[in-house]
């Protein structure tokens, strides 16, 4: 019998905890409800400038805060994704979640970093990191890439596409 009472209050425990997490998750997306919509996504895409990148979408932050994770907007669902660098900006296509478009004019660095809230790597450059504008806030978000080869490609190219370099980067078509 005292074996039954601590089973069930081990599974009450549980219970209580899960709870907790799903209210301070809705309490989350409340506190930042005053995001403006994401952009959406155009018809057609300008000229792609490398090959999609493969990985896994981490999470959004405040940016240069990686801790403080973004779940408005849909912004906080972790999904398998496939990332297109064109001339129009970046767009994260996600596996069962909507996708992320950051035009780029709100597109304000790319680079990488050993972590984001819900992921941190042994390397330094584990996690690509794009920063971008949407309404006055300033967001990074973060991706796992497959490939770490393909994720240098990218970093190339988004910085030549950055620095207004019309076309492919020649580094990042080789």
């Amino acid at each position: 019998m005292e074996r039954t009472l601590w089973v069930v209050g081990l599974a009450l425990v549980c219970v209580l905890a899960a709870w907790g997490m799903w209210v301070g998750w809705r309490h989350r997306g409340g506190r930042q409800s005053s995001l403006p919509e994401l952009p959406t996504v155009p018809n057609t895409l300008g000229e792609v400038r490398t090959p999609p990148l493969t990985g896994l979408y981490v999470s959004t932050t405040t940016a240069g805060h990686w801790q403080d994770r973004i779940v408005a907007r849909g912004l906080g669902v972790r999904a398998d994704a496939l990332v297109r660098l064109t001339d129009d900006g970046i767009l994260i296509d996600r596996d069962g979640a909507d996708p992320i478009f950051v035009p780029v004019q709100d597109l304000i660095e790319v680079t990488t970093a050993p972590g984001i809230a819900g992921k941190v790597m042994a390397q330094a450059d584990g996690i690509l990191i794009i920063r971008w504008r949407l309404g006055s806030s300033e967001l990074d978000s973060g991706l796992r890439a497959d490939d770490r080869d393909s994720q240098a490609e990218f970093l190339v190219a988004a910085k030549d596409l950055l620095a207004g370099n019309p076309g492919k980067s020649e580094e990042a078509t080789t």
